[in-house]
């Protein structure tokens, strides 16, 4: 908690005040970053065109990789306090139903009909983008644009 509020430049006291443990923090932080990442998501679309949509798309991937927030989801998995392991779950349907939207709304835009259901295209996407933005961590000199490419190439391959 010292290195939250020396971070924050507050006092450890003020953090103790709104947040009473680590788990109760960490799962703020879960919330906020899910929030937030599901509302940039959701823009992303708005003003797109069939022509700028898959590029627009990863203009939002690469700067949720940038962020690290995604990063830092996925390693918040893996703490297992209640409080968080209901947040992380709750952060997985939020960011699936997100998800859900945009796929529709990309097919939409492409006047296409996925032959798959949704939610397991979906599903594949989250899945998807929260390994690579694992990966650019790792590999950070790696062209990932070429990855989520061939991933869109290949849902789209699945239309009507």
């Amino acid at each position: 908690m010292q290195d939250v509020a020396d971070a924050a430049g507050v006092s450890k006291g003020l953090i103790h005040y709104h947040f009473h443990d680590k788990e109760t923090l960490l799962t703020r932080l879960i919330e906020w970053m899910t929030h937030e990442s599901v509302d940039r998501e959701a823009a992303t679309l708005a003003r797109s065109t069939p022509k700028t949509a898959v590029d627009d798309l990863w203009m939002w991937v690469a700067g949720e990789i940038d962020r690290g927030h995604l990063r830092v989801l996925n390693e918040l998995a893996q703490e297992r306090g209640p409080l968080i392991s209901d947040a992380i779950r709750r952060s997985a349907q939020a960011r699936r139903e997100a998800a859900m939207v945009t796929v529709d709304r990309l097919f939409a835009l492409l006047e296409l009909r996925p032959r798959v259901p949704v939610q397991l295209l979906a599903d594949v996407i989250v899945a998807f983008i929260d390994g690579l933005a694992i990966h650019a961590s790792i590999a950070p000199q790696a062209n990932h644009r070429v990855a989520f490419d061939v991933l869109w190439l290949s849902l789209l391959s699945l239309a009507e």
